[in-house]
């Protein structure tokens, strides 16, 4: 099961202006180690409109963007002073699936397992992966089924996102 190549992904939030020359401040929603917000040479930017707040919907070409302590700071066209740049505060930041940095062989983005469909060696279909959440002690994989189960060695028998399936040392009622 091959990732569409063109969704959007989102990979983070504008929390505020970096500087006084239009550079924008954006907190990654997984930190901000190898992030494909560094790399992707557009970004998609979107938010929801309110009394106070303008609606965005909009690509942007990246010109700059590089990691800065937890974040990451970014320069676009026409984003000239601090108050174009804080007219972003707010705004979701999605970058094209087929913008992330390629992966070694065998190693992959959980947003690839979306969609896989999970059983255990018996056969048993335990549902299709609805998220992957990591809440720090490991991570935890959700199912269209109900079911939550962890993410780890000692559970994953097979992974394999290109044939949209997983295969998993566990059995249907024990999460639920």
């Amino acid at each position: 099961m091959a990732s569409d190549p063109l969704r959007t992904i989102a990979l983070g939030r504008v929390i505020g202006a970096w500087g006084v020359g239009g550079w924008v401040k954006v907190e990654p929603f997984a930190g901000a180690g190898e992030t494909a917000l560094v790399k992707a040479p557009s970004w998609h930017l979107i938010r929801s409109g309110g009394p106070a707040v303008t609606a965005i919907d909009r690509w942007v070409d990246v010109l700059r963007a590089r990691r800065h302590s937890a974040g990451v700071v970014a320069k676009f066209p026409d984003c000239d002073d601090r108050d174009a740049a804080l007219a972003l505060r707010g705004a979701e930041v999605g970058v094209r699936r087929c913008d992330f940095p390629k992966l070694p062989q065998g190693q992959f983005y959980w947003v690839d397992l979306i969609g896989c469909e999970i059983s255990n060696p018996a056969g048993e279909s335990l549902g299709r992966v609805s998220a992957i959440d990591d809440h720090g002690a490991h991570p935890i994989i959700e199912t269209d089924a109900g079911l939550l189960i962890p993410y780890v060695d000692a559970y994953l028998v097979e992974v394999v996102p290109d044939e949209g399936r997983i295969v998993v040392d566990w059995q249907a009622d024990w999460s639920r």
